[in-house]
């Protein structure tokens, strides 16, 4: 085994100090808005698994809890209401509060006839510098109304939310 020198300090426990996953309970229908159905934290068995404060949300609109750079993972299980070029959704966040959005990522599929099912997913990196004025939505975004699922019991559509480190 190698050895190094080392001079310095050390700060800081490290590791992961807050994790946070929530699920669309109601479908949503549209083929654009913001998927502001109804959200829950996970809450069924072992999936009750919140680290630190936690995200809030209010109308599909999540806030986050501390400053530190964020993977952000959005999951979505949905049927097309016919066939389409493309359906899927949109990442966006804003730095205002929620006066204006930017588009963070995305996912789209199609389908070549009504209720065929797309299962899509994306992450991204997000370095949320001020928690007081950081959000972020998924929004519907395709050339038919989709209906993305929701459960109360099983994620069908959700999010997960990591913060990784502190702000650059």
């Amino acid at each position: 085994a190698d050895t190094f020198a080392f001079t310095g300090t050390v700060t800081g426990a490290g590791g992961i100090t807050d994790f946070d996953s929530w699920r669309l309970t109601a479908n949503y229908t549209g083929s654009s808005g913001v998927i502001d159905g109804s959200w829950e934290r996970q809450d069924t068995n072992s999936e009750n698994i919140k680290l630190g404060t936690g995200m809030s949300q209010s109308s599909g609109v999540f806030t986050f809890p501390s400053t530190g750079i964020w993977r952000i993972a959005f999951w979505s299980e949905f049927s097309h209401s016919a066939a389409s070029n493309y359906n899927g959704f949109y990442l966006d966040y804003s730095t205002n509060s929620g006066g204006a959005f930017s588009y963070l990522n995305g996912a789209w599929g199609n389908a070549d006839a009504a209720s065929r099912i797309s299962t899509l997913g994306t992450e991204a990196f997000l370095n949320v510098s001020n928690a007081s004025t950081y959000r972020i939505r998924a929004s519907a975004s395709g050339t038919n109304n989709a209906t993305y699922d929701g459960n109360t019991n099983v994620n069908y559509t959700y999010f997960t939310f990591i913060r990784l480190g502190d702000s650059t």
